[in-house]
């Protein structure tokens, strides 16, 4: 039930977020509704077979989305390992993981347009290294930063997007340190700002 979860995290409705708890409740099946919807499915809101092909269609072979990898997230200026953060590597792989779910939702309802990634998980020597927060998000593999250069999309696209996407922590083009890039996160104490948007 948990990775049916982590599937269709991104597919709640505007400022919510799917608890990954491994219950079949109510805002499961309507994140389930959603995300069947969003496809072209009947939308009952039962994980059937279509669901699940679906599903299968859009996961790697690491049961990542099928638009994003590691890679992306992982760049830890330069170690590619997911170690030496606020969280063991097996933890931080999969908060990421949960991530790239979320964020392949956002690319489907933005018109399968690619959304770049620009900063994922940091160790805290990296973190440092960048001017991050001590208390960043990026130090569990909860986040992704998406940058100017790297997207099609305005910055305000993705920040809205990001409220109908699941995650908790947004912060973008007016919020201090946040005007070259969008960041999303799930954090446990929400906050979003965007002053320019």
């Amino acid at each position: 039930m948990k990775e049916l979860q982590i599937r269709v995290a991104g597919w709640v409705s505007h400022g919510e977020h799917l608890v990954i708890d491994g219950v079949y409740g109510p805002a499961t099946e309507a994140a389930v509704k959603r995300f069947q919807s969003g496809y072209g499915l009947g939308a009952d809101g039962v994980a059937g077979p279509q669901t699940f092909s679906k599903i299968y269609d859009l996961t790697s072979s690491d049961c990542t989305p099928a638009h994003f990898s590691y890679s992306e997230f992982d760049d830890n200026c330069g170690a590619n390992n997911f170690n030496g953060g606020a969280v063991s590597a097996s933890t931080a792989k999969e908060n990421t993981r949960r991530v790239m779910w979320q964020l392949e939702a956002m690319r489907h309802k933005l018109g399968d347009r690619p959304i770049g990634i620009t900063s994922g998980f940091r160790s805290y020597s990296c973190n440092s290294a960048v001017g991050g927060s001590s208390s960043s998000r990026h130090l569990y593999g909860e986040t992704a930063d998406m940058g100017i250069g790297a997207n099609v999309h305005s910055q305000c696209t993705l920040y809205h997007a990001a409220w109908k996407a699941g995650f908790t922590e947004i912060l973008g083009p007016g919020y201090s340190g946040h005007n070259d890039h969008v960041h999303v996160a799930n954090d446990p104490s929400p906050f979003r700002s965007a002053p320019n948007c």
